[in-house]
């Protein structure tokens, strides 16, 4: 019997990312200069700090090369940032030797073909609700929130949540989890 997701949430130490169409909606707004423009999402920022702030590793790896986006994430205060990264598969080995990481302490979001090889180097591949069928087709989670609407904070969320260190303001009670 195929394990349930929430089975691999407990052993998750590492978050890794694709930025188009996971931490953005996957559209680009293109100036008259050719300066490109995307849109991310402030809860996807603050469940990504908050991972940090909770000892976990987050890394993204991106096919892009857009500063703004590099400038953002590391506002975030993300070390672990690969952009240009058309090899995903040899940037997340590089990644996993140099910080001794194992799959199945890895979860990895992401929406498109370019994800699918990188997919299947991880214990917990997972991706939005509005990622291509060949993707959803690997993925063991497909969160309810399409690519820039939620769905990093989505799978952020359950894996503090099982684990015990998501925030819970005072006075909210568990039925909110």
């Amino acid at each position: 019997m195929e394990k349930s997701y929430k089975e691999y949430l407990q052993h998750i130490t590492t978050f890794v990312f694709d930025v188009d169409g996971v931490l953005t909606d996957g559209t680009i707004s293109i100036t008259t200069e050719g300066e490109m423009y995307r849109t991310m999402h402030t809860k996807d920022g603050f469940a990504l700090k908050t991972a940090m702030d909770k000892g976990f590793n987050v890394c993204i790896i991106s096919g892009g090369s857009n500063e703004g986006v590099r400038v953002r994430l590391a506002g975030l205060g993300i070390k672990d940032i690969h952009l240009g990264a058309h090899q995903k598969v040899e940037v997340l080995a590089a990644y996993f030797k140099s910080n001794n990481l194992k799959p199945e302490n890895v979860l990895y979001m992401g929406d498109d073909i370019p994800d699918f090889e990188v997919m299947q180097q991880v214990g917990l591949p997972v991706c939005p609700q509005d990622a291509v069928p060949e993707i959803k087709g690997v993925s063991k989670y497909i969160s309810h929130k399409d690519g820039g609407k939620g769905c990093v904070r989505d799978v952020i969320e359950q894996v503090l949540k099982v684990q015990g260190k998501w925030i819970r303001p005072a006075g909210i009670s568990a039925k909110y989890d």
